[in-house]
């Protein structure tokens, strides 16, 4: 049997210079062979050596001494996901419950504190582990497209991006989780509970059943059928609890616009990022189910009873009214740079035209 030069090759990974005077020739060999020339490094990292470069972080705590490496050599802990929310000290009491429910070997959490108060989380049992993220009325949007960047949560299996205002007396989230590694769902959220503010029926807890990925309409406008491809039918899940598998995330961080901050038109678009048919990778969660309370904390008091905010009324209904003005103003202007955007990318083929 003749072996060619090709077939005795070390893999450009396998290559590694010796020690000593030989080893001087072999790297002054190397580094002007295409092996170097086509390594593909981090942008910003070429003039390091390769062994040394770690382009990934996570948001895990580190102690102050001990030996670092031997700690991690001796940990065996499970993957953990990400929960990140956007918090009011208002909504203190419904975010305890939510939290709580998520163990903390198994979800590193994350809040977003919008009204930029942190001291009067201090004394919730759970508050030392979380990260703490201030910055006055930002949404989730702004935070998540900041401080999510998809190196920084990539060793996180899962994404949850989550409102505040949630119930969970229906979910379990390691039987979610479960679910969705079953169903194979890369983008998915727990259905809505009857009594939730429902703005799309897709989202609707179905009667039977663990999971559904579409929804049917006979009647009236906008039908949804068995012949239905698309959203609001199929491939689609609403924006106050999405769950994102770390790849999924990676394509809708880069769709996030840093000046869109209410992604408004985002979730019509997120079946782009399933991986796949987004019909069959993008579902709800029946068996898992959450309410929805849909409290208006954004310009309007940070959720305040009614009756504590009389003095400042008209202003928080104008706020409100702002804020509901410019997320139909963001709407238009996502979907008009994305015509754009898919009209000018000769190399990009539609796979839902």
């Amino acid at each position: 049997m003749v072996v060619s030069e090709t077939e005795t090759r070390a893999p450009t990974s396998e290559v590694q210079a010796g020690t000593g005077a030989a080893a001087v020739v072999q790297r002054a060999e190397l580094a002007g062979s295409s092996i170097c020339e086509n390594q593909c490094r981090p942008s910003g990292s070429e003039p390091l050596p390769k062994g040394i470069v770690q382009d990934k972080s996570n948001f895990e705590m580190e102690p102050l001494g001990g030996n670092p490496e031997r700690r991690a050599a001796a940990a065996a802990r499970p993957t953990k996901s990400l929960l990140a929310i956007p918090v009011g000290i208002k909504q203190k009491a419904v975010v305890d419950k939510l939290v709580s429910k998520f163990p903390g070997d198994r979800f590193t959490v994350m809040l977003f504190h919008y009204d930029g108060e942190i001291d009067r989380w201090r004394e919730l049992g759970w508050s030392d582990r979380a990260i703490h993220v201030a910055a006055k009325d930002q949404t989730k949007w702004w935070f998540g497209k900041r401080f999510l960047h998809p190196d920084m949560v990539a060793e996180y299996e899962y994404i949850f991006l989550w409102d505040e205002d949630i119930e969970v007396d229906g979910f379990d989230p390691i039987r979610y989780l479960r679910l969705v590694r079953r169903e194979r769902l890369e983008i998915s959220q727990p259905a809505l509970d009857h009594r939730s503010q429902i703005h799309h029926r897709l989202t609707l807890r179905a009667r039977k059943g663990q999971v559904h990925r579409r929804f049917y309409k006979t009647r009236g406008g906008g039908r949804c059928d068995d012949n239905s491809t698309g959203p609001p039918c199929t491939g689609w899940v609403e924006m106050m609890v999405p769950v994102f598998s770390r790849a999924a995330w990676r394509c809708a961080w880069h769709m996030i616009q840093n000046d869109l901050i209410y992604a408004w038109g985002l979730d019509f678009k997120l079946g782009y990022c399933a991986g796949g048919d987004r019909r069959l990778a993008v579902g709800i969660v029946d068996s898992e189910y959450v309410l929805h309370r849909g409290i208006p904390t954004l310009g309007d008091g940070g959720g305040k009873p009614a009756a504590k905010r009389s003095s400042t009324t008209t202003k928080a209904a104008t706020d409100r009214l702002a804020v509901r003005q410019r997320s139909y103003t963001e709407l238009q202007i996502f979907n008009r740079r994305w015509k754009a955007a898919a009209e000018g990318d000769v190399c990009w083929t539609d796979p839902y035209p």
